[in-house]
C-alpha cells in the first residue's frame, strides 16, 4: 500500500506534504506533485499535511488513473523534499473540479 496524489493537488501545488516525508518519496512536476509507489512507506504523515486535500491511500476506489500517472511521473520528475511556496493561484484552484486536462508532464525544479 501507498499513498496517492491526485487531481486537486493540479494547479495548487502544496509542498506541507513534502516537508513531513521521512522517505524523501515525492516528485515535483511543474504543476503539481507525485509520490512515488515503491518508495512510499505507507506511513499516512503526508495526507493530513496536504491543505488540499488531494493525498489519498490507494486502497481508495476510483484512483487507479492517479496511482499509474504517480507511478509514470514519479520516474522521470526530479525528487523534491524541502517545503516551498505553492502556486500563485493555488487557493483559487484548490477544489476546484475537472482539472485534469490542466495536467503538465513538464518536470519541476526539483531540490
Amino acid at each position: 500500500m501507498a499513498y496517492v496524489v491526485t487531481e486537486n493537488c493540479i494547479l495548487c501545488k502544496y509542498t506541507d506534504c513534502v516537508a513531513v516525508c521521512p522517505v524523501d518519496c515525492f516528485y515535483e512536476g511543474e504543476n503539481m506533485l507525485v509520490i512515488h509507489p515503491d518508495e512510499c512507506i505507507d506511513c499516512g504523515v503526508c495526507e493530513p499535511e496536504c491543505p488540499a486535500e488531494a493525498i489519498k491511500p490507494d486502497t481508495e476506489p476510483g484512483l487507479e488513473k492517479w496511482l499509474s500517472l504517480n507511478a509514470e511521473y514519479a520516474k522521470v520528475w526530479p525528487n523534491m523534499t524541502i517545503k516551498r511556496d505553492a502556486l500563485p493561484d493555488a487557493k483559487e484552484w484548490d477544489g476546484k473540479p475537472d482539472k485534469e486536462p490542466l495536467f503538465s508532464p513538464e518536470p519541476g525544479t526539483g531540490d
